[in-house]
């Protein structure tokens, strides 16, 4: 991702920390001891009448205590705040920009000759043709700050504001959020009445549910009124609700994707005394229901992106979701999203202590071993990627689904050089397999449009991605060669197509993902060119993700010829395209003989003279040694072409590479440092880097570097807030415990010495296989596994490799 230098700020780190600490010391509640496992919680609200920065590349203090949910199609952070409640809304779809022809048609005409300069040496020249040719021909991102260029951005839908007409002062607060089955609530004592409120995303009923109830009767008043920083109308429904309509900035000066949004009240007891465009005032209601439903004119349908039919379908919607009964419509919610949690159990250490998240957090940077937190984290992070990846939906893009600006940063978009890839590594080994196929579907869009970019940018066969991609099939190169000339993105994306079918099996699903498979390393073959030096087929011009180096000209670079993360990547997709082809029976004899001859000739990954990794196909001197990408580690993970017992003098190399990167980062570096470090099997490296990403931050400002932490809500800092850290910190949970990535099962491959005590059940490994674990002691105690079709597969652990003989459906108790 494409950061700006912004300077670190070291007091602001402490300052965050002792803000943590405050709020973890304030005086303890009167609620019961009860078992608060897979939840978060908290004995304060958020302040709902903060106000948020319009700077779009900061984030809001407020906005980070409060507790997200979501359905995949719509989101809300819900403040928990007692006399006037602020749930912000998101829906996925909700984009500014329109589809945009950013292909080149002159760059094709300079790729010789830049080709050309870089085997000659001549960097600076090179460098020079390739920022004036080999980019956008448009606006491109607008440097990240798109919401008014074509590209356009991922916004808020707005606010849903309750203001309960008091200024009491209240007792006995609680709040929190259940990641299992998918509620936050809180609870207070006000005036001699206990309030609690629910709120849920449910995907089976495409609303957002909120449910006011009081333990005495004719006990609640509230008025609600709908609002958003721009682009907005209200009016009055004829089911005595608000509906907030508007359109879009198309990024060309005119109207683009048109939205609605409706809140509708049900009551039991009370009564609506008044109702204008600006909010409905509720009287002396025993309890009230609030039903809040959204959708836009967008349909992932290259090339219009438009559904004419939004507003029936919305209405359609409304009317399900209103004729039932509240706990209809919680149980509805319940079975579905507690099926997904409950999958996996995990647990460290003997005891759970019943502390709120912040206390947990401040010990954990105390500590560095509260054992009840990394669990927990883990859930929360499979619960960001259920609430806001469903199928049918769109995938989870920088913010998940949850942004309270009108320009998020990097305009929420999906960034294709790491950060799209890093919120589904967690997905099948999490056993959430059903949330990775929205991004089969985006990858799958991208395929029309990617086809014209190949054919017009580059003059060749297949199809094409680069670093960024929208909602709008954008597949352009970006405005910057430096980081938009990455042409790895699409064999990188089409990497989780092989792991999709690899985890689950599904040889229908091979079948229709085959000729995204074909098509994107038809595109290669037409690519990749023969080094002059070796004769070995290297990729460029491209960058190393985001790297520079020293050229031998004396000039500072990006774009060489044969950077190792194009060649591992373009390995790792001619090699699952190969692979996809033998188990589907195919026989294109001419496209796959062509294939397995430029798998053999591709240039494969060097070690250098200092026994690092080389990230280049020459070795560089590089700019920043400590840089946050890691891409030329991609082949250790998440590839596999690098192991510790295949290839243990690679894997040596990579490790020392990693150890030049250092210990440093931002949020999402943090994730990929974990993971491979686990695939090194240093498991207290790898939990060292853990506790670094968890200790507490109030970091605001956008980081380069320096960078990482968590919120107060669990939320990732990069800084700003960005989730792919929270996915990929899980994902590289799951490597310490569980490795399916050589042909073999290792069980606790990374097992941190501190984690001596423990159990998961529910991880699933390569082969449709799911795992159960339990330890003591730092030993495993006892295995399980079920898979979901009868196959022999090899399981080891401390060295020893098992034969295991599995049936179908069937767990079976691993003695080992």
């Amino acid at each position: 991702m494409n950061y700006h230098p912004i300077l670190t700020s070291l007091h602001r780190i402490r300052r965050g920390l002792t803000c943590c600490l405050l709020l973890s010391t304030a005086v303890a509640t009167a609620q019961p001891q009860v078992n608060r496992a897979n939840k978060i919680w908290f004995e304060q609200p958020a302040n709902a009448l903060a106000v948020d920065s319009k700077n779009g590349w900061e984030s809001d203090p407020e906005w980070l205590k409060a507790l997200p949910i979501g359905n995949g199609s719509l989101g809300a952070m819900v403040f928990g705040d007692v006399n006037r409640e602020r749930i912000q809304l998101n829906e996925m779809t909700l984009w500014s920009g329109s589809f945009d022809e950013g292909d080149n048609p002159a760059a094709s005409q300079s790729l010789s000759k830049i080709r050309e300069l870089l085997f000659q040496g001549k960097y600076k020249e090179a460098t020079e043709l390739t920022n004036k040719t080999q980019i956008t021909k448009g606006k491109g991102s607008g440097s990240g700050n798109g919401a008014n260029v074509p590209f356009g951005c991922f916004q808020t839908l707005g606010d849903l504001r309750l203001d309960f007409g008091t200024n009491a002062p209240y007792q006995d607060y609680h709040r929190e959020l259940d990641l299992i089955n998918g509620i936050a609530s809180s609870s207070f004592v006000q005036n001699g009445v206990r309030f609690t409120r629910e709120i849920f995303a449910s995907h089976p009923d495409q609303a957002i549910v909120i449910r006011l109830t009081a333990d005495k009767v004719a006990a609640i008043n509230v008025l609600f009124n709908l609002d958003r920083p721009e682009r907005f109308e209200t009016e009055i429904t004829a089911l005595h609700g608000l509906r907030m309509f508007g359109v879009l900035d198309n990024g060309r000066g005119g109207n683009g994707m048109r939205y609605e949004a409706q809140v509708t009240p049900i009551l039991e007891g009370g009564r609506i005394s008044s109702q204008t465009n600006d909010g409905v005032q509720i009287k002396g209601a025993n309890a009230v229901t609030l039903i809040v439903t959204a959708k836009t004119n967008y349909k992932q349908h290259y090339p219009d992106y438009t559904n004419t039919n939004y507003q029936k379908e919305h209405l359609g919607i409304i009317k399900s979701a209103t004729a039932k009964s509240y706990p209809t419509l919680k149980n509805r919610h319940i079975k579905d999203f507690s099926s997904f949690m409950e999958r996996v159990t995990f647990q460290l250490g003997n005891d759970s202590p019943n502390l709120p998240t912040n206390e947990l957090m401040a010990n954990n940077f105390r500590s560095g071993n509260e054992q009840a937190l990394y669990p927990l984290y883990f859930q929360y992070g499979r619960y960001l990627l259920l609430s806001s990846s469903r199928t049918g939906g769109l995938p989870a893009n920088l913010q998940g689904i949850w942004a309270n600006k009108i320009q998020t940063p990097w305009n929420g978009d999906y960034h294709t050089d790491i950060n799209v890839q890093m919120n589904y590594w967690p997905a099948e080994v999490a056993n959430l397999s059903e949330s990775h196929r929205p991004l089969m579907d985006l990858i799958a869009s991208l395929v029309a449009p990617g086809s014209k970019t190949a054919q017009i940018q580059y003059g060749m066969h297949g199809w094409a991605l680069h670093p960024i991609t929208n909602v709008w099939g954008y597949t352009s190169p970006g405005e910057s060669a430096s980081w938009g000339m990455h042409i790895g993105a699409g064999a990188w994306i089409a990497q989780h197509i092989w792991e999709h079918y690899a985890f689950t099996q599904d040889k229908d699903f091979l079948r229709w993902a085959y000729p995204i498979l074909k098509g994107s390393s038809t595109f290669y073959l037409d690519w990749l060119t023969a080094d002059p030096k070796t004769g070995l087929l290297v990729s460029g011009p491209s960058p190393s993700p985001e790297n520079s180096f020293k050229a031998p000209d004396g000039s500072t670079a990006q774009i060489s010829m044969g950077p190792s993360h194009d060649q591992q990547v373009i390995y790792n997709l001619f090699d699952h395209t190969l692979r996809s082809a033998a188990i589907l029976g195919l026989k294109e004899d001419k496209f796959l003989d062509r294939l397995q001859a430029s798998k053999a000739k591709l240039a494969r990954p060097k070690i250098g003279h200092d026994g690092r990794l080389m990230e280049w196909a020459e070795e560089f001197e590089e700019v920043e040694p400590a840089h946050r990408h890691l891409s030329h580690l991609f082949a250790l993970y998440p590839g596999n072409e690098i192991t510790v017992t295949r290839t243990p003098e690679l894997a040596k190399a990579a490790q020392l590479s990693l150890e030049k990167r250092g210990d440093d980062g931002v949020g999402w570096t943090y994730a990929w440092k974990i993971a491979l470090w686990a695939r090194l099997h240093q498991g207290n490296r790898a939990l060292k880097l853990l506790n670094k990403q968890l200790r507490p931050t109030a970091d605001m400002d956008t980081k380069y570097d320096g960078g990482g932490g968590t919120y107060y809500n669990l939320f990732d800092a990069c800084p700003p807030f960005q989730i792919d850290g929270n996915f990929g910190v899980i994902a590289g949970m799951a490597e310490m415990l569980l490795q399916s990535h050589e042909d073999f099962i290792e069980l606790l491959p990374a097992l941190p010495d501190s984690w001596k005590v423990g159990e998961i059940k529910g991880l699933m490994a390569r082969g449709a296989i799911e795992i159960d674990l339990k330890w003591a002691n730092g030993k495993l105690l006892s295995a399980g596994a079920k898979a979901k079709k009868r196959q022999k597969c090899q399981i080891k652990y401390a060295g020893r490799l098992l034969d295991v003989e599995l049936p179908a459906g069937k767990r079976v108790e691993i003695k080992i």
